[in-house]
């Protein structure tokens, strides 16, 4: 049985283009254009996500959000205005568990949605799978299937500039050394590789990704330390 999608946003074109791509995933989605028939929604069917547009004619996402709070604990992803960064503190603080700023790739959204129903399950029945997606701006890693995208454009990696990658990601924040990163490639072949191995698989996969050494948008070098993907 596939999960039930809510998606409210009275920007038609973002409504139904959201909608399409999770019916395409084998979502049920039911999507509305204001707050009152999604409140209506909200009561009559059993929900597994809600995706909350802040500015509705009606109501805003955030009184929907605590509506659905104050009744159920399914994940909440709230949609916000560029740069208001104040809404998604408030979105947060009311109990949404994401928020995606407009404009947004449709992929990196049902990739979210992805991530915060696994997340739910495994709450709810006390597994601890790994997670199968690794989610950063406008880069996606599927750990399961080895593929990744930026900007949802196919990026071609080696296993190595791949790993380097997921690694990087799954330390957002926390700068790696490349002795790190050797050790989680390699293991204990650390010793036996060439100390500009990193170095050289950095570069190519800033290459890839058209990031800028100068002034990267996703690869940082901490000169003497490592390499960081900002959180």
């Amino acid at each position: 049985m596939s999960e039930k999608i809510l998606i409210v946003d009275d920007e038609r074109e973002i409504a139904d283009l959201v909608s399409l791509y999770l019916e395409n995933e084998n979502f049920t989605v039911f999507k509305f254009y204001n707050a009152t028939d999604a409140l209506a929604c909200i009561t009559q069917e059993k929900l597994d996500l809600a995706i909350l547009d802040v500015m509705l004619p009606d109501k805003n996402g955030f009184e929907i959000c605590k509506i659905i709070r104050k009744h159920y604990n399914y994940p909440v992803i709230m949609l916000t205005a560029k740069g208001e960064e104040i809404d998604k503190i408030t979105g947060l603080t009311l109990g949404a568990d994401d928020y995606m700023t407009k404009p947004f790739l449709p992929l990196e959204l049902v990739a979210r949605v992805k991530a915060q129903l696994r997340r739910y399950k495994r709450y709810n029945i006390g597994t601890d799978p790994e997670e199968d997606f690794i989610i950063h701006g406008g880069l996606v890693l599927n750990i399961k299937t080895h593929e990744c995208t930026i900007n949802e454009k196919p990026l071609c990696l080696t296993p190595t500039e791949f790993s380097i990658l997921r690694i990087l990601l799954q330390n957002k924040g926390k700068v790696v050394s490349a002795e790190e990163l050797f050790h989680g490639i390699w293991g204990e072949e650390y010793f036996q590789k060439q100390n500009n191995t990193i170095t050289v698989h950095i570069r190519h996969l800033r290459e890839k990704m058209g990031d800028s050494f100068d002034q990267p948008k996703y690869i940082k070098t901490v000169w003497g330390v490592g390499y960081k993907i900002e959180s």
